[in-house]
This record gives structure tokens, C-alpha cells and sequence, in this order.
């Protein structure tokens, strides 16, 4: 496995579990059988604490930029194309988005953003090296 796949699959991973702690929340305000409803209405009813809400956004972030990150490991990965340069971005990648969900969930705003365009300088990393510029 090459290590952009490697770390493509480890953030995967992470975003996959990163809705664990606000639905943890639900079931604490809720009860088990009562998260279990339609979340729209029962939000309305008992809305979800302050840093479940940021969880919920800092989850749906993370997955509106993996599916581009998978796109350019993956597309990478068909051309063969796995350097240093490569290896680097998708690590960075990983624990960057680890840090911006973290500090999403704290509600620490600019840090927050100022990782999150790490992130994304990663993503640019990885376009260019497809084009084989880096």
C-alpha cells in the first residue's frame, strides 16, 4: 500500500467516526430510544448541546473535503504518482483535519480556520502533483 493510500484510508477512517461524540450527546439528552427519531423534530424538542452542534458541522466539513481528497489520492494512486511531496500532503492532510475537528469541537474559530487552510494547501499539493507540477 503506498503511503497516500495509507493515510487516505486513516482519515477515511476518522471521518467515518467522527459523528460517534455528537450522537453520544443525542443519547444523553434524548435516551436511546429517543435518539432514534427523526433527529429534525427532536432537536427542535431538546437541541443538542453547543459542542455537538460544532461536532455536527466539523463532521460534515471533514466530509465535504474527503471526497476531494480521496479523488486526487485515488487518481494519483491510477497514475502511479507517489513521491515524497505526496506522502507529506496526505499525512498533513490527516492530522490536520484531526486538529480542525478537535478545535471545531472547542470552538476555537480562527486556529480552526487557519488549520483547515492547511488542509486545503494539501489538497492543492496533491492537484498539482497529478499535473505533475511538484
Amino acid at each position: 500500500m503506498s503511503p497516500e493510500l495509507y493515510w487516505m484510508t486513516l482519515t477515511a477512517a476518522m471521518t467515518g467516526l467522527m459523528f460517534v461524540p455528537y450522537m453520544q450527546d443525542r443519547v444523553n439528552n434524548l435516551g436511546l430510544f429517543g435518539a432514534m427519531g427523526n433527529p429534525y423534530e427532536l432537536i427542535v424538542v431538546k437541541p443538542q448541546s453547543p459542542w455537538a452542534v460544532r461536532a455536527m458541522h466539523a463532521h460534515r466539513n471533514a466530509v465535504e473535503n474527503l471526497v476531494v481528497f480521496v479523488a486526487f489520492v485515488l487518481v494519483l494512486n491510477a497514475l502511479s504518482i507517489s513521491t515524497r511531496t505526496t506522502a507529506l500532503a496526505c499525512a498533513i492532510y490527516f492530522w490536520a483535519r484531526l486538529v480542525h475537528y478537535i478545535l471545531y469541537l472547542l470552538g476555537v474559530r480562527v486556529l480552526r480556520t487557519l488549520v483547515w487552510i492547511v488542509g486545503l494547501l494539501c489538497l492543492l499539493t496533491l492537484f498539482l502533483a497529478i499535473f505533475r507540477v511538484v
